[in-house]
């Protein structure tokens, strides 16, 4: 049995400003209208024989990734979902992973981990490597994809192949980091190397014996943590408590460069692992310029340019090799050369302790969405929207009181020991500590304006009391 389980972890963060912890680069949305994550589904959904499918991700990415795959799960794969409270990279995400394949389908289920981020249109040449793959980890390997390099690349990490063992097959003589120029360029010219891609393929079982034999505190950590784990809740959380004592690694360090029963494919399938704004965009069409543009652009005497521009009109006048982005609330120009410093500007962002490092204008919500219209010193203006038969959680506030004045649809409000239904043009003051709750009892979405007046304004001050998405 294959069961693909897809990881969605990092922020994403030379994909600023499109891509922020809110809402990741795997959600983002590619010119074609499909989103990322969407394109990974789609592949694993399509191999041959698959059934089930898991996903990892972090449990506040867990509503945005169900509506994600249900609208394009057509082939009616099972779905299963490991929700982590917060990330501790790859390593014990797959372990997670592989506990849950053992038990709900055997311990010699074969795992094909593929990260939610990746493009690879040839489906068919994709399921060829899979088949090599699902070979190698039947004999007992952990398999990694490498990807054959198209040019010298230092922002990848490389494979040296040894010697073969099927027909696209080798032994790993071993990893890479990410090299520098020159190294790239000699990797490149022997045809010894090929690309890490991060994709892997082995027995749940192998894997988890291998983890014991290579990192066997971190094996130790996440066991207890998975026992902790309440397995019959659905969908399913790794305990938040034990899962703080696991240590942080990736599967590279942690497994495949120290186990002694490790393989590599030879991919030679089309490969984008969609790491920074260049590598995006090869998935836009270019015009005779070589300029790649999606939303409202004007551009003249101006070649070798990316401008994605979504959300208002705009224009770039003799310039070359730059990449201008738009989102709702900020704007993002660097030259193609810097484009792995984007993540800078996070990180400035961060130490400025500025939202914007973080959220957008609109964030979703399982229940909807809200926009941030206007945000100061002492008060907060936002657009809340609440799709039909949702509801917000059953909360208060500590350091914040709020008013909601209601502009479309109907809502059942909950507020301190009163509940009472508003309408268009009606609102309600609650007070700072007051329990209340909002919910949509009409057949179309609600939509309010909320004011928020207070000392401190951060989205963590809520406490929630009862929540129908399971996040008190």
């Amino acid at each position: 049995m294959l069961v693909p389980v897809i990881i969605s972890g990092g922020a994403g963060t030379r994909l600023w400003p499109i891509s922020r912890e809110s809402d990741p680069k795997p959600f983002m949305c590619l010119p074609d209208g499909e989103s990322i994550i969407g394109k990974t589904f789609n592949r694993a959904a399509e191999l041959a024989s698959v059934q089930n499918i898991i996903a990892v991700t972090n449990q506040n990415y867990f509503f945005h990734t169900r509506e994600e795959f249900d609208s394009i799960n057509k082939a009616g794969a099972k779905l299963d979902f490991v929700l982590e409270p917060f990330g501790k990279n790859t390593a014990p995400a797959i372990a997670a992973a592989a506990f849950r394949v053992s038990e709900q389908f055997g311990e010699d289920a074969v795992m094909l981990v593929l990260p939610a981020d990746h493009l690879i249109p040839e489906q068919d040449v994709f399921q060829g490597a899979v088949n090599g793959a699902v070979e190698l980890a039947e004999k007992g390997m952990l398999v990694t994809f490498g990807i054959e390099p198209t040019q010298p690349e230092t922002g990848f990490g490389y494979i040296e192949k040894g010697s073969s063992i099927s027909d696209s097959g080798f032994q790993v003589s071993r990893f890479v980091e990410k090299p520098d120029l020159v190294k790239a360029q000699e990797y490149f010219e022997s045809g010894k190397f090929v690309w890490n891609s991060g994709m892997f393929c082995f027995k749940a079982a192998v894997f988890l014996k291998a983890l014991e034999k290579t990192s066997p505190d971190l094996f130790r950590q996440i066991s207890s943590c998975w026992s902790h784990t309440a397995k019959d809740n659905l969908p399913l959380v790794l305990d938040a408590e034990s899962l703080k004592r696991v240590d942080g690694d990736s599967i590279d360090y942690a497994v495949m460069e120290k186990a002694d029963n490790v393989a590599v494919i030879s991919a030679s399938f089309d490969w984008n692992d969609i790491g920074s704004w260049t590598a995006l965009s090869d998935v836009y069409e270019q015009d005779f310029e070589g300029n790649a543009v999606d939303g409202d652009v004007i551009v003249i005497e101006s070649s070798n340019c990316l401008i994605d521009s979504k959300t208002r009109l705009t224009a770039v006048v003799g310039v070359n090799d730059i990449v201008v982005v738009n989102d709702e609330d900020a704007t993002m120009v660097v030259h193609k050369d810097k484009v792995q410093d984007v993540k800078k500007v996070v990180e400035t962002l961060k130490k400025q302790k500025r939202p914007e490092f973080s959220e957008k204008k609109t964030t979703r919500r399982p229940w909807g969405s809200y926009t941030n219209l206007i945000e100061t010193d002492g008060f907060k203006v936002k657009k809340i929207v609440v799709f039909p038969g949702q509801s917000l959680s059953l909360q208060k506030h500590m350091h914040r009181s709020e008013h909601w004045t209601i502009v479309a649809g109907v809502a059942q409000v909950v507020n301190g020991d009163n509940t009472f239904e508003l309408k268009v043009d009606q609102s309600t003051y609650i007070e700072k500590e007051a329990v209340h709750r909002l919910t949509n009892i009409g057949g179309s979405e609600l939509q309010l304006i909320e004011v928020q007046c207070g000392d401190y304004l951060g989205e963590d001050d809520i406490i929630r009391l009862e929540d129908i998405y399971g996040r008190s």
